[in-house]
């Protein structure tokens, strides 16, 4: 289902941003309800960076009062949104609010609602019926094994592969939505047979409707988080099965015209995330010739700085 909204460009977006092309979601407009970096999880593949503000605790991080309101605000006909997603720059299900403003979204649009989670806490019963109401959830599952979990995730102590896996096995049971579960590649870490074999026969009693195999295309945590090759996450759907997909580049949407705003809607773009020209090219519908000169101008003014990685030149907000 694909809905049209747009932002008011004189208003400051504190909890939305978007919408940018997800390459699990089509245009995502996301929402982000824990403060930066903060997280179960202080992952070596994390494209944020190292985790700053390690918890478990649940509470009520950001009201809903105002990301509903931010939200009423930008609910125009004018931009493509085919999701509304609960991502961002920590752990979505950590702010207790997460039931609430699913539940209050749905009364105002009838955009469907996804959480991007990293699946530490759905072994809690508060936080699956949190996410009950939810379109689509995309869970993420790297590994089976505990020392790999521990080299991959560096969790809050108390959380272990085994709760996760109960967990989303629990909760496919009770949810009748769609799940979308990631299986995040990381070279020499959960990529061998072994890895692969275990993580399959698990994947079967959870029963997702996709698995989406990814691997690190953006600046990690860490520099030794190495990606995979297509060829080598080819091999890995083959042995996973037929509902089994690698996670392809977004596709342009020609219908996407040039537009004001453009220098702010870059540094929107890379406050989130690192990304290429290429990436925002995209995600604005701007050839990618004619975008050089506005970084130029923003590598000028000092409002973004470059990074390069694998040879790659990635642009970051400063």
């Amino acid at each position: 289902m694909i809905k049209i909204i747009a932002s008011r460009k004189s208003n400051k977006k504190r909890f939305t941003y978007g919408p940018v092309p997800s390459r699990r979601l089509g245009y995502s407009l996301g929402i982000d309800i824990v403060p930066f970096k903060t997280c179960t999880y202080n992952c070596i593949y994390c494209q944020l960076g190292r985790t700053t503000a390690q918890t478990k605790r649940r509470k009520r991080y950001i009201a809903r009062e105002g990301v509903l309101a931010e939200l009423r605000k930008i609910l125009e006909p004018k931009t493509r949104i085919d999701f509304i997603t609960f991502s961002g720059s920590g752990e979505p299900t950590l702010n207790t609010e997460i039931k609430n403003l699913i539940r209050d979204i749905k009364k105002i649009t009838d955009i469907p609602v996804a959480v991007i989670t990293n699946s530490s806490l759905l072994f809690r019963k508060d936080v699956q019926k949190s996410l009950l109401n939810a379109d689509v959830i995309l869970p993420t599952l790297t590994t089976v094994n505990y020392d790999t979990f521990k080299k991959i995730h560096r969790p809050f102590p108390s959380i272990t592969v085994k709760k996760i896996i109960d967990g989303l096995i629990k909760f496919r049971r009770i949810y009748k939505g769609k799940i979308f579960l990631e299986i995040m590649l990381i070279k020499g870490f959960n990529d061998s047979t072994e890895e692969i074999l275990a993580l399959k026969n698990v994947i079967k009693k959870i029963k997702p409707d996709k698995i989406q195999l990814n691997t690190v295309v953006r600046p990690p945590g860490e520099e030794y988080a190495h990606p995979l090759t297509l060829k080598e996450l080819n091999k890995i759907k083959k042995i996973m099965g037929r509902n089994c997909e690698v996670i392809a580049e977004f596709k342009k949407n020609d219908n996407i015209s040039k537009r004001e705003g453009i220098n702010e809607m870059i540094i929107q773009y890379l406050k989130r995330r690192p990304g290429t020209q290429k990436d925002i090219s995209k995600s604005l519908g701007i050839n990618q010739n004619e975008i050089v000169k506005y970084f130029s101008e923003l590598l000028k003014k000092r409002k973004i700085k470059k990074r390069i990685y694998r040879g790659v030149i990635f642009y970051e907000r400063l």
